[in-house]
């Protein structure tokens, strides 16, 4: 089952943490990029072009900000974060974001998903379409992921990842995640004493 870019977000036994994967049949020439507090999505060398294709295809997918991750699928990622940053909660900064930015305006009305966690467990995941925002709390202890295709309301799945770097490839090919195609990239931030960011 082909479900597009995917992200998870939630808490485990051994802490919080945020995962992002691209599943892509168009743009299949792209990478994920660690950086100190953030992972981007970027074309693999000789392809940079691509970005003129389509104005959707690079972005950071995730951003530390004091003790939250955000994590999304465009560039609502830094707008979620920013909202953080100044003190909006959670909630209302997903919420706004999405709203204010909608889905994006391709030729599939692809939608915009994001959600975001605190080192302490408090988890939103959301999603706007063309036909829907919704913006849902996760219980503390539970993780859940949403796509931009099939899967387009959140889902609770079972997350035993125990660092970033298991995390990253678990949203790549295992677990649930292990039956949908066309994996391109993955990153994950996952919290230890600090965030820990993977990206393979």
């Amino acid at each position: 089952m082909y479900l597009g870019r995917i992200l998870s977000v939630g808490t485990n036994d051994k802490g919080s943490f945020v995962a992002y994967r691209v599943s892509s049949r168009s743009f299949p020439n792209r990478m994920a990029k660690s950086f100190e507090d953030s992972a981007a999505i970027i074309p693999k060398e000789g392809h940079e072009k691509d970005i003129f294709e389509s104005p959707y295809i690079a972005y950071n997918c995730i951003k530390i900000v004091d003790d939250v991750a955000v994590v999304s699928n465009g560039s609502h990622t830094d707008v979620i974060a920013d909202k953080i940053a100044v003190g909006m909660n959670i909630r209302d900064a997903i919420a706004l974001s999405l709203l204010a930015m909608d889905y994006e305006k391709d030729d599939y009305n692809t939608p915009r998903i994001a959600g975001a966690v605190t080192k302490e467990g408090e988890a939103y995941i959301g999603i706007i379409t063309h036909e829907k925002l919704i913006v849902e709390k996760i219980p503390v202890g539970e993780a859940y992921y949403i796509s931009v295709y099939e899967h387009d309301a959140p889902r609770k799945v079972d997350f035993p990842a125990k660092d970033s770097q298991e995390a990253a490839q678990f949203i790549m090919d295992q677990g649930a995640f292990k039956e949908f195609t066309n994996p391109v990239t993955s990153a994950a931030a996952f919290a230890g004493d600090k965030w820990e960011i993977t990206t393979l």
